[in-house]
């Protein structure tokens, strides 16, 4: 099973990084941390995000798409990293994500949520068509 793991931002995260001794005790704890994640087989990919001041949004309605320029209100609704796991069910996903160091200074929240598996697209989908990306495609809806 494939679950993403999102760290979400904090109005710390938001305003960024600076290298003070909490912050680089806190990276290096992470480090130990991801490491662990990669000497079980766990991890598949992760990476921290610069602050939405840095981002845009594209608002999508019908044909109409408008770019939004961060940054963005309400940094407990914004995801400042994320990574993706390969586990055997959300009760080890959670298992490891309680492991985890304090992501930010002060408190802060870790999200699970699963990828979709062909399982649970049976009925949109045949498998075959899950396996056989068309052309100029790298897969449908997302799954690979």
């Amino acid at each position: 099973m494939r679950v993403m793991v999102f760290v979400k931002a904090t109005e710390d995260s938001e305003m960024g990084m600076v290298a003070t001794p909490e912050m680089l005790e806190a990276f290096a704890a992470m480090d130990r941390f991801t490491e662990e994640l990669v000497q079980a087989g766990v991890l598949v990919a992760a990476a921290g995000l610069k602050p939405s001041a840095e981002s845009k949004r594209i608002a999508v309605d019908g044909p109409n798409r408008t770019v939004i320029d961060g940054p963005f209100a309400e940094a407990r609704e914004l995801v400042a990293g994320f990574s993706i796991w390969e586990v055997k069910d959300m009760d080890e996903a959670v298992a490891w994500a309680k492991r985890c160091p304090n992501p930010m200074p002060g408190p802060s929240e870790i999200e699970i949520r699963p990828f979709f598996e062909a399982a649970d697209l049976a009925d949109f989908v045949t498998p075959e068509e899950l396996a056989t990306p068309r052309e100029g495609e790298r897969g449908k809806l997302g799954v690979a």
